[in-house]
């Protein structure tokens, strides 16, 4: 027997015939959707011949080690076994031309990415000296053909030597290679962590949503909102839809999803929380997936039984439908090592992108690359916003994108009133009694810029007697924005009750709640019209003064969490239109002032359109397989955010740490991890520094001694958080008087 896995113990054939199933069932499922029958065929042969280096005699010896098996130790070189398969190919009966046969070689060479390749003479020595004489060995345990002498030897060396397939105008082999190796990649892993290739490829998310809206309109034959059966209508199409809230954009995208596999992405992990909770446990489909960095926590608290399964199940993107962020999915453009699996996905996928306005230019740059490249592949795409800045549709139609299979259109309703503003040229820390006093019979959100202005207001708010006060923010760990969250969406679904919540933009996207009266600072015109939408949200105004109050003076994050120059221009249009008093918004007004305000014309010249067509010119040049994985979710989130135990927090769990350095048992280790990740919080890296200090724990090994999580640090602020009460303001202001840019 060839082993070719210790944990659990797997020989090689076991393990070829566990991808061998999932290639299968992925063919039967997607097929169709990828009608190159060469990709198939060759990723056939991937699969088959991927692992045969394991054969390798120094792979052998490791493998009996790990095993606590006797063993002879050789002298031979410890060449990763992935550069050694190719070798294996009976080249001479496949009869493949050129390109193919590069391809096929690199898409088994380079499953596993490495930081280093060896030298292709040390490859021929090894395949010359040693692997020559494994090819019966291997032919017989996975009842194949294998090279019968060493004739191509050295064109195989060459070929896993040669630069790297990359990107070219016009070349459909790229096409093959990012399918081939992008998928061998996806079958490896899921046959590795014995999880399905795909789940319910068949099932309707058209007939799912429709269920659920007749049930919750009482089979109302008008059921489907306009825009929800205009999506139905092109399911085939790609689309770029501007709808304002409260139309059903959630379940237009779902309807337009039909039976594509589907990656469903909001900007706030909040936000994904709550679709996925409103699918799995409202619409009644919980085979849905949620994939986030602290998806796991919310699965687990959640109170799924199989919550661990849901989450390999994500982590694999087995699932028709997974609510997802952006980083989790669309790095691709960066081209790093291995990304051919993430893009290669997308040949048979579908991605909706919601609320793409409120990214920043340099986020909006990745997605826009990637859409271009989705479309490129043949995969589906769907835009749909409350507001889209003209910038970025003109960049879609600059890159083709926007063709004869792609439907722009917007969709809103005049005739409901749902918002009248008025500006307020003070700050709002000095307008407390307005807020106090509406607090008594209303719901009343309070929208700020920075979690320091949020702390404030809550601080100068708690002397006074108000029911119902929260603050809420990302400056709480994980375990307490969870009850947070809870909270909120309790106090929403209670009408009669009155009270102040106290958030950032943490609420701003795809945040299902309903506040009578929003008072907001000053934001760009697409982040204050998100804000509008948490209050009135699908509700006819019924009063006849303002219930928005936006405050133009003393705004927190002016020039750090957002652009001095769209805080001025947003401030202008508002002032222009409301001339003086308080003024009804119209949906269509909302929507034709972020379309001026984020044209060419408006933003020539500003740090803002500079920023982002800097980004969009840096991300046609990035070469291909020079970074990691890890190195481009860097680039796509930025380098500016930190994991952290508040040091009162730490002290109390050190218990966790102490048994995670003695526990042997593998899946215990991640579980320990999982709940020590409940007690942290991302903070920035630049404003804390000087509070940072490392984990001081350790874990010994038979390879050495290492840290453990470290990529968690102790801060040393103190944290404040009544879980009775769910009041406090968390992580305690920093000294320094940079404001904090988490939401």
């Amino acid at each position: 027997m060839i082993i070719a896995k210790t944990d659990p113990k797997e020989s090689l054939s076991e393990h070829t015939n566990e991808l061998l199933i999932r290639y299968d069932e992925l063919k039967n499922c997607y097929g169709d959707k990828i009608k190159i029958s060469k990709v198939w065929n060759l990723l056939r042969l991937a699969v088959i011949y991927h692992d045969a280096g394991k054969a390798y005699t120094y792979f052998q010896e490791r493998m009996k080690i790990f095993l606590g098996e006797k063993t002879e130790k050789s002298n031979l070189a410890n060449i990763p076994h992935n550069y050694l398969s190719p070798f294996f190919l009976p080249l001479e009966k496949l009869k493949l031309n050129k390109y193919d046969r590069r391809i096929l070689i690199e898409a088994i060479a380079y499953h596993h990415e490495r930081e280093h390749i060896p030298d292709p003479e040390q490859l021929l020595q090894v395949a010359e000296t040693d692997l020559i004489h494994k090819f019966d060995d291997v032919s017989e345990e996975l009842k194949i053909d294998v090279a019968d002498s060493n004739k191509y030897f050295r064109r195989i060396a060459q070929d896993i030597s040669r630069r790297r397939t990359k990107q070219k105008a016009g070349d459909d082999h790229y096409i093959i290679y990012v399918l081939v190796k992008g998928l061998l990649h996806r079958l490896d892993h899921a046959a590795s962590a014995h999880v399905p290739i795909e789940l319910d490829d068949k099932y309707d998310l058209t007939n799912l949503t429709e269920n659920y809206l007749k049930k919750i309109t009482n089979n109302n034959s008008n059921y489907l909102r306009p825009l929800q059966q205009f999506t139905l209508e092109n399911q085939d199409k790609n689309l770029i839809l501007t709808a304002q809230t409260g139309m059903g954009k959630t379940e237009a995208a779902l309807i337009w999803a039909g039976q594509k596999k589907t990656f469903f992405t909001v900007p706030l992990r909040v936000s994904l929380n709550a679709l996925y909770d409103r699918v799995a446990k409202d619409m009644g489909y919980t085979n849905c997936g949620l994939l986030h960095s602290t998806s796991a926590h919310h699965l687990s608290s959640n109170g799924d039984e199989n919550w661990e399964v849901i989450y390999d199940q994500s982590k694999h993107f087995a699932n028709k439908l997974t609510f997802t962020t952006i980083d989790q999915i669309l790095k691709f453009p960066f081209k790093f090592k291995g990304y051919e699996k993430y893009y290669a996905t997308f040949a048979y996928s579908c991605i909706v992108i919601d609320e793409i306005q409120a990214y920043n230019p340099w986020v909006v740059a990745v997605v826009i690359k990637a859409i271009e490249m989705i479309h490129q592949l043949g995969g589906k795409f769907m835009i749909m916003t409350a507001t889209l800045p003209k910038i970025y549709l003109d960049e879609l139609k600059e890159k083709n994108v926007i063709d004869e299979n792609c439907v722009v259109k917007t969709f809103y309703d005049d005739k409901l009133i749902r918002h009248r503003y008025k500006i307020i040229e003070s700050s709002i820390l000095d307008n407390l009694d307005r807020i106090v006093e509406s607090s008594k019979d209303k719901k009343v959100l309070v929208i700020v810029n920075t979690v320091d202005q949020a702390n404030e207001l809550f601080n100068k708010l708690e002397n006074r007697e108000v029911k119902n006060l929260h603050v809420f923010h990302a400056r709480f760990i994980q375990k307490d924005r969870q009850l947070l969250e809870k909270k909120l969406a309790e106090f929403d679904r209670n009408r009669e009750e009155p009270g102040i919540w106290i958030t950032t933009q943490i609420v701003e996207a795809s945040i299902d709640i309903d506040f009578d009266e929003l008072h907001t600072e000053l934001a760009p015109l697409d982040s204050l019209f998100q804000r509008f939408g948490r209050c009135y949200r699908k509700r006819e105004l019924d009063i006849d003064k303002e219930n928005i109050l936006i405050y133009t003076n003393e705004v927190s994050g002016s020039g750090t969490v957002y652009d001095k120059d769209i805080l001025n221009f947003s401030e202008q249009f508002l002032t222009e239109h409301a001339k003086g008093e308080a003024k009804v918004i119209l949906e269509s007004t909302k929507i034709d002032m972020v379309k001026n305000l984020y044209s060419k014309e408006q933003l020539a010249g500003t740090e803002f359109y500079d920023e982002f067509k800097q980004a969009m010119e840096e991300l046609k040049y990035l070469d291909d397989h020079l970074i990691s994985h890890q190195e481009a979710q860097k680039l796509l989130r930025g380098d500016n955010s930190v994991m952290v135990i508040p040091r009162s927090v730490y002290d109390e769990i050190i218990p966790l740490f102490e048994t995670l350095e003695i526990e042997k048992n593998k899946s215990k280790r991640t579980e320990l991890r999982r709940e020590i990740e409940l007690y942290t919080c991302s903070v920035s890296k630049y404003t804390y520094s000087k509070y940072l200090q490392p984990l001081d724990h350790f874990r010994q090994t038979s390879k050495g001694k290492y840290r453990l999580m470290d990529y968690v640090y102790i801060l040393d602020r103190d944290y404040d958080f009544n879980e009775n009460t769910l009041k406090g303001t968390g992580i305690k202001k920093e000294d320094s008087n940079s404001e904090s840019q988490f939401w």
